[in-house]
Parts: C-alpha cells; structure tokens; sequence
C-alpha cells in the first residue's frame, strides 16, 4: 500500500517536521531582504561585490535560459510539423515503417536533384525535411529492437477531465470542440466533465445539460461527475479532480477496460488542444517501455485571449510561457503544470491528487516520483495547449486577478515539506537526487520571490546606508555605473523574449489594427515594474503567509471570461 506524507497530519513528529520544513523558504526569503540591510551597513563592500558578482549570474542564467528557450521553440515549431497521426498508425510495424521512410526520403532527394527551378528557401526547407526523416528513421531502429513492447494504439482509451467551479459554457465549450477537431478517433475519448456541487444548481445543470446535448453521441462517453466536498478535503481543484477520477476507476473496472491502456488528461476547463495531440501523445505512450513511469506535458500558452488581455497580464503569462519551453528542453526537472497527462494505472497506484492541498498540477508528479523511488519523469509533448489569460470586467480588477493567480501558482511551494517528507526516509532513491530536488525547489522560488528585488534595489542599498567611509571610495563611485552596464548586457535576453513573443503570437483578431502589433512591442518596458510587484511579491505573499501558518484555506478559482 502507498502511502503518501499528509500535509494536515495529526502525528506529532510528523506535525513538528512538516511546520519546520514548510517554515525554510519563508526564512530565507526574509533572511535575504534583512541582510540586504544589514550587510550594507555593516559591511557595504562585501554587499557591493556580491551585487557586482550577482549581475554577472544573472547575465549568464538569463542569456542561458533564453538559447535553450530558442531551442525548445524550435522543437515546437518542428513538433507541429510532425505527422503524428502516421506515426500512430504505422510504429507497431517498425520495420515495414522504416521501408516508408526510407522511400520518403529517395523521393525528396531525388525532388531535390531534379528540381533545379526551386527557390533557396525551398531547397533549405526540403533538406530540413530529409534531415529530419532520417533523424527519425534512427528512432525506428531503435524502436523495432522492442517493437514486442510496442502497443497498438486502437487499445488506446484517453479520458479527457475538464474540472469546473463555476465557468461559464462559453469558456469550457472551445475546450470539448478542440478535443472533436483532435485527428484521434473521437470513440476512443471519454470526455469527463467534473463539475463542483457548491456551484448553484441551476445554473450548473443548465451548463451541464447545454454541453452534454450539443456533444452528444460523438464521444466514447460523456461522463459528469458532481463532487461534494467532505470533510477533511479542501475546495481545491485536486479534491474534483480525485472525485472525478475514482469514479472513472468504478466506471472502467466495470467495463474490464485495462487501466495501463487508459491515459488520463487533467486539463483546465479553458485548455484548447493541439489538433494532433491526442496522437502525439498515444504515440509518446505506446512507444515507451517504461509508460507507466512518464507524465506528459504539452507546452501551455495564453493564446485563448491573449490579444484582449492587458499589456501587465501578457507579460506574465508569455514569460510563464517562456519559462516551460525552457524547461520543456532538460532531461530533468520539468514538472507537470496546469493541463498534463498521466497513465491511469499509475493514478491508480498513487491513489490520485492529494485533497487537502491548494497546489495539484505538480504535487501529482512529485507522488508517482516517490511511488517509482526517484525513477519518474515528464515527457514533453512538442505541442501547444492554449489556456486562457487573465481577463476581468476593467483593467485594474484584471491586474488583481493576476496577482492572485500569480500567488496561487507560488503557493507551490506548499509542495516542499511534502516532498521532504516523502523521498527523504526513501533509501532507494539517491542522496545526491535528493539534495539536488531540495536544492532545486528553494533555489527556483527564493529567486522568484528575491532576484527582482535584488537586481533593482540591491545596487543602491550600500550607497545610502553604507557610511561616508565608503562612499569615497573607488567602489562606490563605479558601483552604478558597473551594474547598469551589466543590466544592459542582460537586456540582450530581453530582446530573445521579445522576439520569441512575436514568433508565438497568435494571428490578430480582426476587430484589432495594425497599432496593436505596436502595443504588443512596447509592453515589454514593464518589465522593470511587472518583475518586482507582479512576479515576486506575490511569491514573497505566499511563503509568508505559510511562514506564519496562515494558509488558504481553499483554491481560487481564477475568474474566465471572453471578449
């Protein structure tokens, strides 16, 4: 039986463990911001070097994430490319596949020979396609020395659960029809929708009853489940979605559906997918030996209603956007994030999302991680899933929300003490990946909640409370002009975001102009006010709160609407 920490533990041991741990990144948020102080003015030279040697860290993590940015967009752009519906279709015979390839690519090289007419562009094109043919005819190769642990995609069931608290059909309704447009058969999709009792009732069954007639027919099933939050459970979207999944486990027993053919999508209610996801994903599942010990994420952007938003909300959301391709390209260390999927017999085994926690899109991961000792990892899938951005009924309640939202997502950090807890007495994962998950986990949210303060403030600190001493000497004197020139260098990953964000754009709504191609260009000179108060205050807001033991008590629900 597996048995995962529980946050709200009544053993005493256990309590004194989880309050010490969840207690660290408060701690050392703070512990950095009163040294700030402290240090510049008691020893304002070794502050000065440190922000001189600090902006040189930033310049080098900046310009690193941004060339492995660029390279998971190329990985996107060629994901998109990809046909994975014939992938689908022909890998469970690899060797009759490789025969296909070969023959591709004879055609494009002999059209290449042949075709003197064609333009650069086209022989670039056409030679990048070769190259990529042959790229994955290696793949085969390999996949035909296992093609007796291949499975075959027609045993492949995909529960597609789209929980909702309250959103209107308007914002779930996109989701169903993108699911309809996927080029996957629509009889091996059951579509779950997990609604919430404490919604009123009568407009969640007008909601419910308006989707489930429109798509009727069409899916394998059309399943809603209503959860009622019990006790001990919070109202959190993990508590649905557990609710929602242990009836699916009831509904497929009963039909002897074999869960290790069964993947399982938590998507948000807003997520629009990829056309080609459901077979890019089948494909990633059938082909991999060690399925059962893989999440799958496709790479979320804030395309939905993106050009309605304001500029503060689409920096946000495009650099959250930014930051998952970034991670989308490491062998490890992605997590899952908003809408991913799961093989069922591992939800199953790990007994699904934790209900009396705010955070579930990672913690999920962090339990399969525990249940295979260390041996569990995210697959990304090189498609985008489309969500909505913060959208409310004026500018500055759209900046609210974000903020809010934006706290939500650090609340996170709830994970830590959790994940302690769990790997720690674990003697078969290694020490060594445990210390480098403790480290990676405080490292990514103190910097969050600290470097924009750090970078902006840091600087100037030694110079107005480090005494007349130092103030004289050569240090003080070059000390800005050092760290502005080092912030121009780090503008040059500014100017990478910047120009991915154009290539990512979604096409313009027509009822918009060209000037708002222009908008979208200067939002970036916010960056500067958006990275203190919209990135890390929120994240300073809930390492305090849980610091101080003043929790949420349950999930906001970050408020959709449509233009």
């Amino acid at each position: 039986m597996f048995n995962f920490p529980d946050p709200k533990t009544t053993q005493k041991k256990e309590k004194r463990l989880q309050r010490a741990l969840e207690m660290i990144p408060g701690i050392l948020t703070w512990m950095t911001f009163s040294g700030m102080f402290v240090l510049s003015f008691f020893l304002p030279v070794w502050v000065a070097v440190f922000v001189i040697t600090f902006d040189v860290y930033w310049i080098f993590r900046t310009i690193f994430i941004a060339s492995y940015s660029v390279a998971g967009y190329q990985k996107l752009k060629t994901g998109k490319e990809i046909d994975w519906w014939e992938r689908c279709q022909n890998i469970k015979n690899p060797s009759g596949f490789k025969e296909i390839i070969k023959e591709k690519i004879r055609s494009m090289a002999q059209s290449l020979k042949e075709k003197n007419f064609m333009s650069m562009r086209e022989k670039r094109i056409l030679k990048k396609a070769i190259g990529e043919q042959k790229k994955y005819l290696k793949e085969v190769e390999k996949i035909e020395k296992i093609k007796d642990q291949v499975l075959d995609w027609r045993e492949i069931v995909h529960v597609v659960m789209l929980p909702t608290a309250g959103e209107p059909a308007e914002v779930i309704e996109p989701s169903i029809q993108s699911v309809i447009e996927a080029n996957f058969p629509k009889k091996q999709i059951i579509l779950l929708l997990a609604t919430e009792e404490r919604e009123p009732e009568e407009a969640r069954l007008k909601k419910v009853n308006y989707l489930k007639n429109k798509f009727a027919g069409i899916f394998r099933d059309f399943i809603v489940t209503t959860h009622i939050v019990k006790d001990k459970e919070m109202k959190a979207k993990g508590s649905n979605a557990t609710f929602a999944a242990r009836e699916i486990e009831k509904y497929l027993k009963e039909r002897k559906v074999d869960f290790k053919k069964v993947i399982f999508s938590n998507f948000d209610c807003d997520s629009v997918v990829h056309s080609q996801y459901f077979a890019a994903l089948t494909y990633e599942y059938i082909v991999d030996p060690k399925r059962l010990q893989r999440s799958y994420q496709p790479l979320p952007m804030y395309h939905n209603n993106l050009w309605d938003t304001n500029a503060f909300v689409r920096v946000i959301v495009t650099s959250s956007s930014f930051w998952h391709i970034f991670q989308s390209t490491r062998s490890e260390g992605m997590v899952t994030f908003s809408s991913h999927s799961e093989p069922f017999d591992t939800l199953v085994k790990v007994d699904f999302w934790p209900v009396n926690m705010i955070s579930e899109d990672s913690i999920i991961y962090w339990k399969c991680f525990t249940y295979y000792n260390g041996d569990y990892k995210v697959k990304p899938i090189y498609l985008p899933i489309s969500l909505d951005a913060v959208l409310a009924e004026n500018y500055w309640k759209t900046i609210v929300n974000q903020y809010k939202q934006k706290r939500r997502w650090a609340y996170g950090i709830e994970n830590f003490p959790i994940i302690m807890r769990a790997i720690w007495p674990n003697k078969k994962i290694g020490f060594f990946k445990k210390i480098k998950v403790a480290l990676e986990m405080l490292e990514g949210h103190h910097s969050w909640a600290t470097a924009p303060f750090i970078l902006a403030i840091l600087g100037w600190i030694p110079l107005i409370i480090g005494g007349e001493q130092f103030n004289q000497s050569v240090l003080a004197h070059n000390l800005p002009l050092i760290t502005r020139w080092l912030m121009n260098l780090a503008m040059l990953g500014l100017i990478i975001s910047m120009s991915l964000s154009f290539l990512l754009l979604p096409p313009r709504p027509q009822k918009y102009s060209r000037w708002k191609n222009i908008y979208m260009l200067l939002q970036w000179i916010l960056v500067p006010v958006i990275a203190p108060f919209l990135g890390a205050m929120p994240a300073i807001d809930s390492q305090t709160r849980i610091l101080l033991g003043k929790y949420f008590g349950e999930f906001w629900v970050t408020e959709k609407m449509r233009k």
